[in-house]
């Protein structure tokens, strides 16, 4: 019976739940919580006052549907920029041809690999997924990498169509893989640290319970892409997304008339001088870098590592190709994103910033007139501006709701369903608020600070430790991002992977509850038995 049912665009269901958000502004009582500054990890927080709440008149939201989406991009302005930037700078880089060469070669190495019988056996593939999705986890766990999984789209959609996938395993070998070790976070500072801070507990205590959540749950990411990964590559027509991955299949074919090696030409080492200057500048201004895990602090000699690596890596491969000298600018490119985040508090727009460089660079190294640079760029940023678009408009999801009063109503609605439920049913209706609370309220410092203050006070009348709350709001706070259409970074990456949000919410549901479902029995444990910081 459903087999002809056609899914709406992305743009429609997320207008349409605007819709629903609006109608139910007529509806819900309005109410308000008073909110009260406090201090966590040497920041400043708004969190909800404890019995604070009020009702005030609500406000219908009419014709605001249509504004909602100004305000949605106003609101979400940083990450619409970001995906328009990375677009455009990957755009250039993709005009030098090096990732399709790159990859081309990477597939070539892999089958290599294939005359060793204990690895044919494994599959290459898998112990290759497998790899990529555990660092992508770890990223998720202990820095909270979550927009940044936008930028690595670009390469991992093309690299697993190339090696006889689709578009769908690039995005589980990055972004999911990145959100589920975000829920299984261990050390991520924006969902644990703060949570734990307003929950008054040590910063990143309970640790060595999170890892064991975090094994348990990574395994799970890695066995449910590896068994659609094996299906699609058996029978490609399997993928729900094989007629739609004809644009990278088309953008693919259009790279692959030749692979012979490019000589390096004047301008090429010109921007090899150029990128080793501003290293060795870095390295002498920042002879040591200051890293954050865990509360923990690290110096390491980053900038002068960096130099040494780039400029030696950088005279072999320039000797080689100009494209394997453009995949260098690239592998710094990442290196320098990653200690950014760690050292110095990047956010999308420094990530952004770094890209659009990495950009112009190869194109420079290319031989690329800088006119045809900046018209590149252009065409890649209308090429994505879909998805920079449908970020917006998911914007004015909670726009609407937050201007029609009912936000805190319906917080304060499920909060009174945690009575007189028992323990484990209590621990159990505070998960499921948490998860549900995230369809709307996808950002997890916004929700912490909104939450986990009564949340926290809650668990001591039913005598449950506080440290379990925490787990709550972190279970709850990452599984649904991978669903929700409020989620900015979400549809980003559908949006730069060209999947519907229609066809991966079919697809990722089921998925999302195994998480579920897991994620309650990983908070059981705790009530019965002893753990560290528990």
């Amino acid at each position: 019976m459903f087999k002809n049912l056609k899914i709406p665009h992305t743009f429609t269901i997320v207008f349409g739940i605007i819709i629903i958000c609006a109608i139910a502004t007529w509806i819900v009582p309005g109410g308000e919580f008073k909110r009260e500054k406090v201090m966590v990890n040497e920041s400043e927080k708004m969190v909800v006052a404890t019995d604070s709440f009020q009702k005030v008149p609500h406000e219908p939201q009419t014709w605001e549907i249509f504004t909602s989406l100004f305000k949605g991009f106003n609101r979400t302005s940083s990450i619409i920029i970001f995906i328009l930037m990375i677009g455009g700078a990957f755009w250039v880089y993709n005009e030098t041809d090096a990732i399709n060469r790159g990859i081309y070669s990477f597939i070539q190495s892999i089958d290599k690999l294939k005359k060793f019988k204990l690895l044919n056996r494994i599959g290459v593939h898998n112990i290759i997924f497998t790899l990529i999705m555990l660092l992508f986890s770890l990223f998720g766990a202990v820095f909270g990498m979550s927009e940044e999984t936008i930028a690595f789209i670009i390469i991992f959609v093309p690299l697993s169509i190339s090696m006889g996938y689709d578009s769908v395993v690039g995005v589980l070998i990055c972004y999911v893989a990145a959100h589920v070790g975000f829920a299984g976070a261990m050390l991520n500072p924006f969902t644990i640290g703060i949570a734990q801070g307003l929950s008054g507990l040590p910063t990143f205590s309970g640790l060595e319970y999170r890892v064991i959540c975090w094994a348990v749950l990574t395994l799970l990411a890695i066995i449910f892409t590896l068994i659609y990964a094996a299906k699609v590559k058996k029978n490609p027509q399997k993928s729900f997304m094989y007629e739609l991955d004809h644009y990278w299949r088309d953008k693919l074919d259009a790279h692959h008339h030749t692979h012979e090696k490019v000589k390096s030409g004047l301008a090429t080492w010109i921007i090899f001088a150029l990128v080793s200057l501003v290293l060795i500048y870095f390295a002498i201004q920042l002879p040591e870098s200051s890293i954050t895990l865990g509360g923990n602090h690290y110096s390491i000699p980053f900038f002068p590592i960096l130099s040494v690596l780039f400029i030696l890596l950088g005279f072999y491969t320039i000797r080689i190709s100009v494209h394997s000298f453009i995949l260098t600018l690239l592998l710094v490119t990442i290196l320098v994103l990653i200690i950014g985040v760690l050292g110095y508090e990047w956010y999308v727009m420094e990530i952004a910033g770094l890209f659009f460089a990495m950009g112009i660079l190869s194109g420079l190294a290319f031989r690329m007139k800088l006119d045809n640079i900046m018209k590149s760029f252009l065409t890649g940023c209308k090429d994505i501006m879909n998805a920079a678009l449908i970020v917006g408009l998911a914007g004015g999801i909670i726009i609407i709701l937050e201007d029609g009063k009912i936000v805190d109503t319906i917080l304060y609605a499920i909060s009174n369903s945690l009575q007189g439920t028992g323990r484990e049913g209590s621990l159990g209706v505070m998960y499921m608020i948490q998860n549900g609370l995230n369809l709307i309220i996808p950002s997890g410092s916004a929700k912490a600070a909104l939450t986990i203050p009564m949340m926290a006070e809650f668990s001591d009348i039913i005598g449950i430790h506080r440290q379990l709350a925490v787990l709550a709001f972190q279970f709850g706070d990452g599984f649904t991002n991978m669903i929700t259409p409020a989620s900015g970074v979400l549809i980003g990456v559908l949006g730069v992977a060209k999947i519907p949000y229609g066809k991966w919410a079919k697809f990722i549901f089921p998925y999302i509850l195994v998480l579920i479902v897991i994620g309650f029995l990983l908070l059981l444990p705790p009530l019965y038995f002893s753990f560290n910081g528990f």
